[in-house]
């Protein structure tokens, strides 16, 4: 059969290379067709173009690339005219996925969204395209059902989180072994995670770096995004004394004592692997006064929300500054706040559901696809 799969970012790209390694198991015919990255492409088939050309992070800067947007949309649809795909599978993006999905539904092409879109956190009347433009919903996270199902009456399929998955499928590592794999000092790494994005990662980087003098006895060490040349993050390296090590997130996160993350996905990876953390995020001002009046929740983070509580600190715009994140650096690297939050993070993976979501989600797929298949 032939799918269809678009992502527009790093993390979409995990999860669906993931999908993808599923589907091939449920039907040795699968053919792919995708924008996606670099792990799609592994996983194998046709890349149209890369998440790279696709992010753009905030609204000002949506605006400032309308032209482009609008663009790659038009493109997308003339592809998917030429391939014929069997199914369309929207992993998360929304900003583009729902206007394909739209048209796509007018074509009577199959559509399958794997990762909700966070409706729940803005853009709640998003529900209404849902309804109308997709077949079939595959939610990650556990409160998500209950959103769709007993708040919107939109029945979803709850899959588990694919984090569990790409987590579990790594290739364990020991801190002598990333040490001296990296030609890294024999002393406790403090992970920095900044960001996949250009304008995320000037913006965070600088204020991280600046208390890292303070921290003699630990060696930082930036998570460098697979979107971005190592080139980029030099500039940030000749002024400070820190480590870059690309590509390899979930190793430095298996051996990190603690840990200062941009808000999103990282902030979940970083909680499955026991790294109690400090959650950072600055917007451009305009970009966070817009988002301030129109999104509607008690935390940023995914540890803090699906525990529906502050297990992890979060710092946002005004309160991330230097004295601030030191001082919550310093709580994280001793009792009894380090060992509150690993005991919360116990607590955090029974509530995603176990392992098994790419598997779970492509069955789902294939069965719908193929209901005699059996």
């Amino acid at each position: 059969m032939k799918y269809y799969l678009i992502a527009g970012e790093a993390s979409g790209d995990l999860h669906a290379s993931n999908l993808m390694k599923s589907l091939k198991e449920k039907d040795a015919e699968a053919d792919f067709r995708f924008w996606g990255g670099d792990l799609m492409q592994v996983a194998g088939g046709t890349l149209v173009k890369h998440y790279r050309e696709l992010a753009f992070m905030g609204f000002a800067e949506v605006v400032a690339n309308l032209r482009t947007i609008f663009k790659n949309i038009s493109i997308c649809k003339k592809d998917i005219l030429a391939y014929q795909p069997d199914v369309i599978i929207f992993i998360d993006y929304p900003g583009f996925n729902f206007r394909i999905a739209k048209w796509a539904k007018q074509q009577g092409f199959p559509t399958h969204y794997y990762i909700s879109p966070q409706i729940w956190a803005w853009k709640e009347n998003r529900i209404k395209a849902i309804k109308r433009d997709v077949d079939e919903m595959y939610v990650i996270l556990p409160f998500e059902k209950d959103f769709y199902e007993k708040k919107h009456q939109f029945p979803v399929h709850f899959v588990g989180h694919p984090l569990l998955d790409a987590i579990d499928q790594r290739e364990e590592i020991s801190f002598e072994q990333f040490i001296e794999t990296n030609k890294l000092p024999n002393k406790p790494i403090i992970a920095l995670l900044p960001g996949s994005r250009e304008q995320e990662i000037s913006k965070m980087l600088e204020t991280m770096l600046s208390i890292t003098p303070h921290y003699p006895a630990y060696q930082f060490v930036i998570a460098g995004a697979p979107s971005q040349d190592e080139e980029y993050y030099q500039q940030f390296l000749k002024k400070n004394q820190v480590f870059l090590i690309s590509n390899k997130t979930y190793n430095l996160l298996s051996v990190s004592t603690a840990a200062l993350v941009t808000s999103g996905t990282a902030t979940l990876e970083t909680a499955l692997f026991n790294v109690p953390e400090v959650v950072c995020y600055k917007g451009s001002s305009i970009s966070y006064q817009i988002a301030k009046r129109i999104i509607n929740l008690d935390y940023i983070s995914l540890v803090n929300l699906i525990m529906d509580k502050e297990v992890v600190k979060e710092l946002i715009q005004g309160e991330f500054n230097p004295k601030k994140l030191q001082e919550e650096l310093d709580l994280i690297l001793k009792n009894p706040k380090r060992e509150n939050i690993l005991n919360a993070y116990i607590e955090l993976k029974k509530k995603l559901g176990g392992i098994g979501a790419s598997d779970k989600t492509a069955a789902l797929i294939y069965e719908k696809l193929n209901p005699s298949h059996d």
